[in-house]
């Protein structure tokens, strides 16, 4: 089991920037593809972005577009998301996790989560 931990999150004024970051406990993980995940208050967790296991492919949802880009490291086991020109609706708790594939519905390998790290955008 990949155990990931998320940082990076704090409270930003729209229009601002984050970098979060994923670090994975296990060397194997360098071998996955990684999903962004978000879940605002009283909503469902949603797809942000996902990346495969080289870097090659990334995929976007479509609020994400032109806006957060995301990248791996596999030296250091992590995993980032640069969030540019956030927004208010961009506030929720960020999760990363391991995917199937780097497919829609980009279902998690496991279903287990982590912490997550809260990104607030004030407006």
């Amino acid at each position: 089991q990949v155990q990931l931990v998320e940082s990076g999150g704090g409270l930003v004024q729209a229009g601002g920037s984050l970098r979060l970051s994923c670090v994975a406990s296990k060397r194997y993980f360098n071998v996955y593809s990684v999903g962004w995940f978000r879940q605002a208050p009283g909503k469902e967790r949603e797809f942000v972005a996902a990346i495969s296991w080289k870097g090659r492919t990334t995929k976007y949802a479509d609020s994400a577009k032109g806006r957060f880009i995301i990248s791996r490291d596999n030296t250091k086991n992590t995993v980032y998301l640069q969030m540019n020109s956030l927004e208010p609706e961009d506030t929720a708790v960020y999760y990363c996790n391991v995917i199937k594939q780097i497919d829609p519905p980009y279902i998690p390998l496991d279903d287990t989560w982590g912490q997550g790290t809260q990104v607030t955008v004030s407006s």
